[in-house]
């Protein structure tokens, strides 16, 4: 990962103070980040992949491709489905089905 961050940064003609600066992190944080003794946390990571347009999968060398993903739904929707779900087996018995 801290190889991706670093080609990211320079690609974009960055310097580490930038990064740093949207981290809200220290420039020498943000190089322990760049040289690997330091794993970002994946808030940082999420920030990271959401600065430079990719998917943390990508900065964390799971996948080559570069392009985020499409979000499979909305928050709102999310929490939608999330309450939905806990609603549904209200008060109802878990005994199953006779068949």
């Amino acid at each position: 990962m801290n190889l991706r961050i670093r080609d990211l940064r320079e690609d974009n003609d960055l310097y580490q103070r930038h990064i740093a600066e949207y981290l809200g992190c220290k420039q020498q944080t943000y190089s322990r980040y760049e040289t690997g003794e330091l794993e970002p946390s994946l808030p940082v990571m999420a920030k990271l992949a959401a600065f430079y347009k990719t998917s943390v999968d990508f900065l964390m060398g799971l996948t080559d491709v570069r392009d985020p993903y499409e979000p499979a739904a909305n928050p709102q929707e999310i929490g939608d489905i999330f309450a939905n779900s806990k609603n549904k087996g209200r008060g109802k018995s878990r005994k199953p089905k006779e068949q």
